[in-house]
């Protein structure tokens, strides 16, 4: 069963990249939902869960880039998702419970941004 995150993080892990590094892939976009829905939070918890001003950028470069590398907002990825997936499918029910918090991830992000300008 394929896992994107959990999959990326265990391969970085095995090239040796830090486990930082391993922690923010395991867990970008709101991938516990995904994991729960699975059953497999056990082995995502392997890495701890960072809450910072960086994984909620990754979440948000994730959420606001299409499968082709375009810019898009992120009602259209979520949109995208579904009709690819089926709002039915693992990914589809993860990807609308996780809709709050990577709405909220995407708006302290832009947040941040602006007042960096």
């Amino acid at each position: 069963m394929h896992f994107t995150p959990w999959t990326g993080a265990r391969y970085l892990a095995s090239e040796g990249y830090p486990g930082r590094l391993c922690a923010l892939v395991a867990h970008h976009s709101a991938a516990m939902f995904e994991a729960e829905e699975r059953g497999r939070a056990d082995e995502l918890a392997k890495w701890p869960r960072e809450e910072s001003a960086v994984s909620e950028a990754l979440w948000m470069a994730d959420m606001t880039t299409g499968p082709r590398g375009e810019a898009v907002s992120y009602s259209d990825r979520l949109a995208e998702i579904l009709s690819r997936y089926g709002s039915d499918s693992i990914v589809g029910r993860a990807m609308t419970r996780a809709r709050p918090a990577i709405e909220s991830a995407i708006e302290r992000t832009e947040r941040r941004l602006a007042a960096a300008r």
